[in-house]
């Protein structure tokens, strides 16, 4: 069974730090490139950040360049996201996420909130 288990959420002031990890289990950890999802309260889900399978090949959306930086230690088989300078429209529901396109499946976390605020 594929689990994937987030933490390390929190609140945080502005200009703060977190890092989420990312536990996996159940698959091939080290087979799939890999994502950070987050949902700020109110609105949509928002693509943050993508780690390919080797973990030397990485993107982030325009908000976050800069200041967060995904990792992965596929002899742990967990994913990181480290967040610096954060800002209070960061605040959001941050879920770890990877899609198995053979069978065309998703897959998520449960989601760990972080808040950024004074």
């Amino acid at each position: 069974e594929v689990q994937l288990v987030e933490s390390g959420g929190g609140l945080v002031q502005p200009g703060g730090s977190l890092r989420l990890s990312c536990a996996a289990s159940g698959f091939t950890f080290s087979s799939y490139a890999m994502s950070w999802v987050r949902q700020a309260p109110g609105k949509g889900l928002e693509w943050v950040s993508n780690i390919n399978s080797g973990g030397d090949i990485t993107s982030y959306v325009d908000s976050v360049k800069g200041r967060f930086t995904i990792a992965r230690d596929n002899a742990k088989n967990t994913l990181y996201l480290q967040m610096n300078s954060l800002k209070p429209e960061d605040t959001a529901v941050y879920y770890c996420y990877f899609h198995k396109v053979l069978i065309n499946r998703h897959y998520w976390g449960q989601g760990t909130q972080v808040t950024v605020s004074s």
